[in-house]
C-alpha cells in the first residue's frame, strides 16, 4: 500500500499536534516516548505519552479496513518517512533526551522504533541496510586477495 498524498497530509498533521505539544521554547523537563498507536480497523491513529496521556488523535481514511498482510511494514515506512521529513521539529521538541516514537497496534503490542531523538545515537533505516553483511563480506574478501 502506497500512502496517498492525503495519508501523508494527515500524519503529518497529526506529527504537528503532537510536536505543538512540546514546544521548542520550553525547557525540557518531561521524560517521555511517543507511543503511536494505529487500529487497522478504524483507520485510528492516536498519539500517547509515557502514562497514556493521549497527546492527539485522527483518522487516516486510507487505512480504515485495511486488511493487508503488509499493512503495519507499510504504515512504519509512510509514518518513519514523514518523521525524517520533519526532522528539525521532530528533534528540537521539548522532552529530555534520549526519546522515542514508537509504533504500536491497538493491543499495545510495540510493532516498531519509528525515530529515535539522541543527540550521540542514529538508528539507521532497515532498508538502507539489506545486504550489507553480503557488501562487507565481498569489500574483505577482495581485501585479503589483494
Amino acid at each position: 500500500m502506497k500512502a496517498t498524498e492525503q495519508t501523508v497530509q494527515q500524519v503529518e498533521r497529526a506529527l504537528r499536534k503532537i510536536s505543538d505539544k512540546y514546544p521548542l521554547n520550553e525547557e525540557a523537563t518531561m521524560l517521555t516516548d511517543i507511543h503511536i498507536r494505529v487500529t487497522q480497523d478504524t483507520g485510528e491513529l492516536v498519539a500517547f505519552d509515557d502514562d497514556d496521556n493521549e497527546i492527539t488523535r485522527c483518522i487516516i481514511e486510507q487505512w480504515i479496513d485495511n486488511k493487508d498482510d503488509s499493512f503495519y511494514d507499510d504504515i512504519t515506512n509512510t509514518l518513519r518517512g514523514v518523521l525524517t521529513k520533519h526532522k528539525d521539529k521532530v528533534e528540537q521538541m521539548s522532552i529530555l533526551k534520549p526519546y522515542s516514537f514508537v509504533l504500536e497496534d491497538d493491543d499495545r503490542e510495540n510493532i516498531s522504533e519509528l525515530y529515535l531523538v539522541d543527540d550521540d545515537t542514529v538508528i539507521i533505516d532497515e532498508e538502507l541496510m539489506k545486504g550489507l553483511d553480503k557488501d562487507l563480506d565481498d569489500f574483505f574478501a577482495k581485501l585479503m586477495k589483494d
